[in-house]
């Protein structure tokens, strides 16, 4: 089984599951990173590595437990038009608490200002906030990119494999993704508005109604372009002043 990996298709289909693993991790990294800053700069690492090693656990655990997995797809119960199955309430409930949890977080920005100073009040979390929160977000992040992978491939060792590769490499990234998107405070509002929409599309997957991500990506990897090239205009006219 384990020779399989090194075949020509075993490696191919490794590369991809990676590559795929990756693409469907950036948001549970943003949720991560977000939510690791209003911890003490002292936690915000072994929150963040907590987090994403939850995330892998909890993929792994849905891999072994494959044959369960594929049912999730099969009807509970029909109300009228609607048959939901149990992968449909947990990405409604998923995408529920996400858009809920970062609208709220919009809003405290927005909202949340010192009446003397006119400063933003800063939210503080506890370490066991923070782990909770990120605990729940990664059960439904992992059902959406478990159920995608095993539409690709059918080798659980491939799987495995590739589930611990890429949260490798997420676990190397992160601290660089966090410290990006809280060094710019715009950046980490175009991020909240990210996973809202993928809160969004994770309510209308549960209706049956198929949206690419890739739509989603590509829209927000050009705002993430545009942005970058205002933070670098902004850096030049500072410069000039």
């Amino acid at each position: 089984m384990l020779l399989e990996i090194f075949s020509a298709e075993g490696m191919i289909g490794l590369v991809t599951l990676i590559m795929l693993e990756i693409v469907l991790g950036i948001d549970n990294i943003i949720f991560i990173a977000i939510l690791c800053s209003y911890l003490p700069q002292k936690e915000q690492g072994r929150a963040r590595t907590i987090g994403l090693m939850m995330a892998m656990v909890f993929r792994v655990l849905l891999l072994l437990g494959i044959s369960w997995l594929v049912h999730l797809t099969d009807p509970l119960f029909y109300l009228g038009m609607l048959a939901p199955s149990g992968r449909d309430l947990i990405l409604f409930a998923g995408g529920v608490f996400l858009v809920y949890k970062t609208v709220r977080e919009i809003y405290h920005k927005l909202r949340s200002h010192d009446e003397k100073t006119g400063k933003p009040i800063e939210k503080k979390l506890t370490v066991t906030q923070a782990i909770v929160q990120i605990a729940i977000i990664d059960i439904i992040f992992s059902f959406d990119s478990i159920l995608t992978a095993v539409g690709l491939s059918r080798d659980l060792t491939v799987m495995i494999t590739a589930v611990v590769i890429s949260m490798i490499v997420m676990l190397l990234f992160a601290p660089h993704v966090s410290n990006f998107i809280n060094k710019y405070p715009t950046l980490k509002m175009l991020a909240l508005a990210f996973l809202v929409c993928i809160g969004g599309l994770l309510i209308i997957e549960s209706f049956h109604f198929h949206i690419e991500k890739s739509y989603i990506y590509f829209a927000m990897a050009f705002s993430l372009l545009v942005e970058l090239l205002n933070i670098r205009m902004r850096k030049l006219d500072l410069k000039q002043e």
